[in-house]
């Protein structure tokens, strides 16, 4: 059974853990929150799981790390378990557009022997993009619609009045490396798209607010030497938080499940 070590108890990370309640070949053993938040998680969690909040104290056999807290926690917590030789499942790619973190995060990995692996997360076609990159890709833009209540506690909330809003308004448009940094809670998946094509400056990201979407909508136009394609993936938020995908949190469980399975889809 693979003791896994869960960095955040928020929306996703609540998935994860419920979800591997019911798995036969990994269990939560640790959960790392914020300092002054680890008697509310013991709580929630039960007395079976040993509840931490500093990467140093992560003791006992933990094959796998699981990061759904957020950039500073990246920030903070990744390279140590790293050069610890702790594999690591991250959806906070967002982070990476800062080369200095990108960096460390690497030369921990390469120390340790380990493994930094990103998710594809609320976002797909994420494999085709990679295999057009290796013929050459010219273009590639991604579009953010949410619902104004996806925006709020973000930048957003400086330009437009997300609670009075009658018609859709793009309130940003820029590199993904701007928009990652700009928007650390909502723009993970413009990070995973330049992240698997063109990179962080040539990637193009326009983020709207729309009070008649139902959904979060994500749409991908990429051209390049294999063609022209556009994704378009209308995704439901968790219900605790709707700046949260559903299938962020799903796409954590596969990876779990592509790491203990003997035949893996690509």
């Amino acid at each position: 059974m693979s003791q896994v070590l869960l960095i955040g108890y928020g929306a996703i990370g609540c998935y994860v853990f419920k979800a591997l309640q019911h798995c036969s070949h990994s269990h939560v053993a640790a959960v790392l929150c914020r300092e002054g938040r680890e008697a509310n998680a013991k709580a929630m969690l039960g007395d079976n799981i040993i509840c931490i909040n500093n990467a140093s104290q992560a003791s006992g056999p933990i094959d796998l790390v699981v990061e759904c807290a957020g950039h500073a926690a990246v920030q903070t917590h990744l390279p140590t378990l790293l050069r610890d030789g702790k594999d690591v499942i991250c959806v906070s790619n967002g982070v990476l557009s800062d080369v200095l973190v990108a960096t460390e995060l690497e030369q921990a990995a390469i120390e340790g022997g380990s493994q930094l692996q990103l998710l594809s997360g609320a976002i797909g076609g994420i494999d085709m993009l990679a295999a057009a990159k290796t013929g050459g890709l010219d273009s590639v833009c991604y579009r953010g619609i949410k619902p104004p209540a996806g925006w709020k506690g973000s930048p957003a909330e400086n330009s437009i009045d997300l609670d009075a809003m009658t018609q859709p308004v793009m309130h940003f448009e820029g590199t993904a490396r701007e928009a990652a940094r700009e928007f650390p809670k909502n723009a993970n998946v413009a990070a995973t798209v330049a992240l698997a094509g063109i990179g962080f400056d040539r990637t193009r990201v326009e983020l709207v607010a729309d009070p008649n979407a139902l959904t979060n909508r994500h749409e991908v136009e990429a051209t390049g030497s294999f063609g022209r394609f556009t994704l378009t993936i209308d995704g439901n938020p968790l219900p605790d938080n709707p700046r949260s995908s559903a299938l962020t949190a799903m796409s954590v469980i596969r990876a779990i499940e592509n790491r203990n399975a003997s035949t893996v889809m690509g």
